[in-house]
């Protein structure tokens, strides 16, 4: 006989309290049998948050939104530009007819065509605003989205939380930070940073795989020497703050060296020709496809760099003449680049059950005149633009907000950098009033007060 005096909550090995275990017993009045019963008492609990990765397509230049995905083709020939808009797989939707895979994909992405920010219309402080959500301000650096995700998550066994492909951004013309370090987090939360081309026939990873002639004896060396060094940390970190941070590099840097698993991560020769010609045979596109490989194998934030530079290199940054690009390259190059290697990214998670847990977000620093400039090209405009999205909880499919008749400013649901900032949070888990501290003591909030997650955009 069991007693119905119990003076503690009694759990069964299956997860049934004694609570629901006399109530059962009135089941049979509600017309439910236990097995039902226990189906909704499954489907009411609280499940449990996804684990979510990023992909940061970070489109350099800045991308022209009335030539690429928010097209105008009933204003001026000044302003609607040389591309037409074509049809997706979604009805209502089009985008610009430089994406033909794409098109077959916005099933899969949503795009918000509503962004803007007030700053300077430079290149630096637009990388700075949509990498980390805010302007840099009495000189505090914030920390870029990988960062934190680091910081509060941490690695996953011996992957790196947080790689950079293939570069840091280079000069951009404003000499300012952006916005790609661990910021005010230390050194010891910046991304990894390949520092290798890996469209490049002969690509290795530099600095991290060991040369295929080191033996297991040179190894163990490697092991003593590692000793030797734990042996001078433990006794200058007592007096010496950077000494954490060394030995912190140090250990990331010895255990992608000496790991089998991150070594294969980055062997792009494992994958065919065809599915390396599908991505491209360009950085961009072997980016793509490098940093599909390493959210496989457990890294959690990857941020790719579509270009380092806007000068004397063809990009997104279509002023018209020299040392920027022309506007034609948007068909000839840039556009047919972005449009094989993110299709080929959807496509791949998608295919490898990925997508719903990798959040892969496409931007650039800001948008693109509404009209053409005299040299036949589109100047900075950070008054609207537009984001692309998919995966980690986005519902794909849609388009959130709109902008005028000229594509110049937002006419409905306007976004700012702090509003992607707080959705790129929510989509990884991590609260948007989680409180980081400075070296200084200053506390910061991860996302100012009054900046939402844009929460339509989430299934």
């Amino acid at each position: 006989m069991f007693r119905l005096d119990a003076d503690k909550r009694v759990h069964f090995c299956d997860g049934v309290t004694r609570r629901d275990f006399l109530h059962a017993g009135s089941l049979g009045f509600l017309g439910l049998s236990m097995p039902q019963f226990l189906r909704l008492k499954a489907m009411a609990a609280p499940k449990p948050e996804k684990d979510v990765n990023c992909i940061q397509l970070m489109l350099v230049g800045g991308p022209s939104q009335l030539d690429t995905w928010d097209m105008k083709p009933d204003a001026p020939a000044s302003i609607r530009g040389p591309f037409k808009p074509i049809k997706t797989n979604v009805s209502g939707i089009e985008i610009s007819e430089i994406f033909p895979r794409m098109a077959k994909h916005a099933d899969k992405f949503a795009l918000v065509r509503s962004v803007y920010h007030t700053a300077a219309a430079v290149h630096d402080t637009g990388c700075q605003m949509m990498q980390t959500g805010r302007l840099f301000q009495g000189g505090l650096e914030s920390p870029n989205y990988g960062s934190v995700l680091r910081f509060e998550k941490g690695p996953r066994g011996d992957m790196p939380p947080n790689v950079l492909l293939p570069h840091m951004i280079g000069q951009l013309g404003g000499n300012l930070p952006h916005g790609d370090t661990g910021g005010f987090l230390g050194k010891g939360y910046d991304p990894f940073v390949l520092n290798a081309d890996p469209a490049d026939p002969n690509f290795k990873v530099p600095d991290m795989l060991p040369p295929d002639y080191i033996s297991a004896v040179r190894v163990d060396r490697r092991r003593s020497w590692r000793q030797e060094v734990d042996k001078s940390v433990q006794y200058f970190e007592a007096t010496n703050p950077d000494t954490k941070l060394m030995d912190a590099t140090f250990n990331q840097a010895y255990t992608l060296m000496t790991s089998a698993k991150a070594r294969e991560a980055f062997e792009l020769s494992q994958e065919t020709d065809e599915v390396r010609k599908r991505y491209g045979l360009n950085r961009f596109g072997q980016g793509c496809l490098l940093a599909r490989r390493l959210v496989e194998r457990g890294v959690r934030f990857v941020t790719l760099n579509m270009f380092e530079t806007v000068f004397n290199e063809i990009t997104w940054d279509i002023h018209g003449s020299a040392p920027f690009s022309p506007i034609s390259c948007y068909s000839d190059l840039v556009g047919p680049m972005f449009d094989n290697g993110y299709s080929s990214l959807l496509e791949d998670l998608s295919r490898i059950g990925l997508l719903d847990t990798t959040l892969v977000l496409a931007t650039g620093e800001f948008g693109r005149t509404p009209r053409i400039n005299p040299a036949g090209g589109r100047d900075h405009w950070p008054q609207c633009w537009t984001v692309v999205l998919a995966g980690g909880g986005i519902q794909g499919g849609q388009v959130v907000g709109a902008s005028d008749a000229i594509g110049g400013a937002p006419k409905d649901r306007p976004v700012t950098p702090a509003h992607l900032a707080a959705t790129v949070y929510k989509s990884l888990g991590i609260p948007i009033d989680t409180e980081l501290k400075t070296p200084q003591g200053r506390i910061v909030r991860l996302v100012d007060h009054g900046f939402d997650p844009i929460d339509e955009l989430f299934a």
